[in-house]
């Protein structure tokens, strides 16, 4: 099966969440699945202070996912999880 690029909009709890760990955190759920690449996680300002994180990874289309997105849903200090992209992978 091919792969996916898929992005995610993450929104902290609130502006005192450590968005290194968070970012941690992240990368070591999105490898626990079997064809889970964690590729970046960018700072995208909101407001007052508030930075969320836009998240790129790479998942087999074999895989869903909104399992993906549960699963991060489920770090400490996520407030919200948003896909905001997903594309097929060519090459």
């Amino acid at each position: 099966m091919a792969t996916a690029g898929i992005q995610f909009k993450i929104m902290p709890t609130s502006v005192d969440v450590d968005l290194e760990k968070m970012k941690t955190d992240i990368k070591t759920a999105v490898e626990t699945f079997e064809s889970g690449v964690f590729n970046e996680a960018k700072e995208e300002p909101i407001a007052f202070g508030l930075n969320a994180l836009i998240v790129t990874i790479a998942l087999s289309e074999d895989e869903e996912s909104e399992t993906v997105e549960k699963a991060l849903g489920e770090i400490e200090g996520i407030s919200s999880v948003e896909l905001i992209d997903y594309r097929r992978v060519v090459g």
